[in-house]
Formats: structure tokens, C-alpha cells, sequence
């Protein structure tokens, strides 16, 4: 029996250090998406992600490397979702994407802002209300999720692109009629992409809702150790508020009371 205890002790060990060891390195996916993840000339990546992971790993125990692997942003999704990238961030939660990946509460971006439509200045286009969008051909970046009515109905022409740099070319060189963006952050990401924002329109339809931005892990990743102690951590940071000193140098507003009670935290589904 003491033999065998032993060995059990032993297995348990090994287990507890390969769980560390299997983590030594978290790979973050981080997409060109300005101003909250951004990728400079030479592929080196910023944002807000990173701020928060490496936040976390200095007020840690783990002694893990965060290393940024840049992709665009549906290869980022499909990293994630297949475990050859652990975490993710500003992930909007749906049903679908719940399925593949694991979502860490609360959101850490709780962004109050309108989807909006923007077309060529010139083009003669006009969106005064939803169903003014039936016919028109418009580029979304492939793999993101919007508002359901818009995200599921099949009567729309949507032409999917990898980046919203193509989305905006694409109107401006009037191959689509209209790109799909958050109000709040478009002319800004706009200006970092330096692209010619004052030749586009914006349409008089809006879609106007919270849009919550979550950090999102694979599901190897969410069962580690190394992934559960993260979780821990992010939820600990946003009931004292550093989460909200980290978030404020983007100009996001602090997360949302009511988000942060334990009935919110184990209980939050599809936000929209």
C-alpha cells in the first residue's frame, strides 16, 4: 500500500510540473485591429491584451513567458478555436464561438456604441433604416460577429474580407457598396490605417447596444493550471478595479457594476 501511495504521490508530481512546463509560453493571437491591438512595420504587436496578460504574469507566480503571434483576424479565430494559439482578446461572445473556445468573465471592454454603415461619398447609396440593407453588397471581415439580426439574416450580401483595411478599400474603390464598423472606434482606426476616412459617408441606419469585448482561451489553455490561475486573476482585477486603471489609457469606460457579482460571473451567456 505504501508502495503504491508512493507512486501515486510521484504521478500526481509530475502532473502538477507538466502542467506548468506544457505553459511556459502563453501565444497570444493578436489581429491589426487599432486602437486596442495594433501590429507595427516589422510584425511587432501592442495592445491591451498584452497589457492585461503581462499585468497578470508580473503579479504571478507562474514564471511564463507572453508571446505575441501575429495573425490576421480569422486565422486568429481558427488558431484559438484548433489550441494552436491560447489566448485571444476583444472577443465578442456568441453561441457558436462558445462551443469551440472558453470566455473569461467579466468582459474586460464594455464599449457603449452603435454599428454603423459606411459608404463612397460619391456612390448614391443610401441606408435610412435595416431593410435598406437588402441588395447591397457589404464587406465584413471574415470570422466577426456583430449584431444577430444582421449576423443571421441570409437575404444579405455579405462579402467576407480578411482585414478591415480590404473592408474600406473596398468601398472606396467601389467594388462593395458598404463596410460595417463600430461608430466609436472606426474614423480612429481609420486614421492609424491612413486611410482617406473623409471620402466615405455614413449612413443614417445605426444599430446601438453595449458591445462587451472578452478575453477568450482555447480549451486546453482554460483547463491548465497555467489557464485557470489567469482566469482567477482577471476576475480579481476587475472587482478592484485594476482592470479598470488598465483599460483607461484606450479610452473605455470602466467595466459595469453589475458585471462583476458572483450570480453575473458564473451565470453570463451571449451578451447580443
Amino acid at each position: 500500500m505504501k508502495y503504491f501511495l508512493a507512486i501515486m504521490l510521484v504521478l500526481s508530481l509530475c502532473s502538477t510540473k507538466q502542467a506548468v512546463a506544457d505553459h511556459q509560453q502563453i501565444l497570444v493571437a493578436i489581429d491589426h485591429a487599432p486602437p486596442y491591438s495594433a501590429l507595427d512595420e516589422k510584425g511587432n504587436a501592442k495592445g491591451l491584451i498584452l497589457d492585461i496578460l503581462n499585468y497578470i504574469k508580473h503579479h504571478s507566480d507562474e514564471d511564463i513567458a507572453v508571446k505575441a503571434v501575429p495573425c490576421p483576424f480569422s486565422r486568429c479565430i481558427r488558431m484559438l478555436a484548433q489550441g494552436e494559439v491560447d489566448v485571444m482578446g476583444g472577443l465578442v461572445r456568441t453561441a457558436d464561438r462558445e462551443r469551440q473556445m472558453a470566455f473569461v468573465t467579466p468582459p474586460y471592454m464594455a464599449l457603449s456604441s452603435s454599428y454603423v454603415f459606411y459608404g463612397h461619398q460619391h456612390s448614391g447609396v443610401t441606408v435610412k433604416r435595416y431593410e435598406d440593407l437588402i441588395g447591397k453588397r457589404i464587406a465584413i471581415m471574415r470570422g466577426a460577429a456583430f449584431f444577430p439580426r444582421f449576423d443571421e439574416d441570409t437575404r444579405l450580401d455579405k462579402v467576407e474580407v480578411p482585414s478591415e483595411r480590404v473592408a474600406v478599400d473596398l468601398v472606396l474603390k467601389g467594388r462593395v457598396d458598404l463596410v460595417i464598423a463600430v461608430e466609436d472606434t472606426a474614423d480612429l482606426a481609420m486614421n492609424v490605417l491612413a486611410q482617406p476616412a473623409h471620402q466615405l459617408r455614413k449612413m443614417d441606419y445605426r444599430h446601438t447596444q453595449v458591445i462587451y469585448g472578452h478575453m477568450a482561451m482555447s480549451r486546453t489553455f482554460a483547463q491548465s493550471h497555467v489557464g485557470q490561475a489567469f482566469s482567477e486573476h482577471m476576475r480579481r482585477m476587475a472587482k478592484n478595479k485594476v482592470l479598470d486603471k488598465l483599460v483607461a489609457p484606450y479610452q473605455l469606460p470602466a467595466i459595469p457594476p453589475q458585471l462583476l457579482s458572483e450570480e453575473a460571473l458564473s451565470t453570463q451567456t451571449r451578451t447580443f
